[in-house]
């Protein structure tokens, strides 16, 4: 009898011991699962800021793409232009069609720098055939040669603060990333790391070509 008695007491003490336990585990739920929330959030907020600064970089590039095909048409009128100029400038731009990388973030660091690479080479050979341009007077007088080399020289700076802004956005980006706990949350949620790259200080200002026309002699 005394057995059957403190029974419901027991029962009543061993229930009330899995709902202190059942509270304690859904408060710690919350706790992690708002840490979650708040995490996953700082990771897409900051991969969407260095998304937003490659696209600036991509466009602007398309942008110099772009105008190239008519500098070129334009310079082929000036007399004796130098072709191999202008070769170096066409074969740069084919090479930069040829490398283009896939829409979104980049997350591959060889082919990005493959791909900045040729676009570095076709900064070189724009500013080689504006260098070469400046012993052509008649081609200094043409309006669409001076709108031409005006765009491209304006886009080539914004070119280069747009690679300044994606670097420190990127090093943000992946500092975050490799941070405990949220480099769990971006194991979990397949957060990749951005491919980065150094920009020198030549890098961050449109490229200057000097060239030496007093030993050069135009061939006729």
């Amino acid at each position: 009898m005394n057995t059957s008695a403190q029974s419901p007491g027991k029962l009543g003490a061993a229930g009330r011991g899995c709902l202190a336990i059942a509270g304690v585990l859904l408060l710690l739920g919350i706790i992690l699962g708002g840490c979650g929330v708040s995490q996953y959030n700082a990771l897409v907020g900051a991969q969407k800021e260095v998304e937003g600064r490659w696209a600036d970089i991509d466009n602007m590039y398309k942008r110099r793409f772009d105008l190239i095909p008519n500098l070129v048409e334009t310079v082929k009128g000036a007399a004796n232009f130098e072709k191999s100029t202008l070769e170096a400038v066409t074969e740069a731009r084919a090479s930069v069609g040829r490398m283009q990388l896939p829409p979104g973030l980049p997350t591959d660091p060889a082919a990005l720098d493959a791909y900045i690479r040729a676009q570095q080479s076709l900064s070189g050979a724009l500013g080689r055939l504006f260098a070469v341009a400046e012993s052509y007077p008649e081609l200094k007088a043409t309006q669409n040669f001076l709108s031409l080399q005006d765009q491209i020289e304006g886009t080539e700076n914004r070119i280069a603060v747009a690679r300044t802004d994606y670097i420190a956005a990127a090093q943000k980006f992946n500092t975050l990333r490799a941070r405990f706990p949220t480099v769990l949350f971006a194991t979990l949620f397949n957060f990749r790391e951005a491919a980065q790259f150094q920009a020198t200080p030549e890098e961050r200002a449109a490229p200057k070509v000097e060239f030496d026309f007093k030993n050069e002699k135009k061939q006729g």
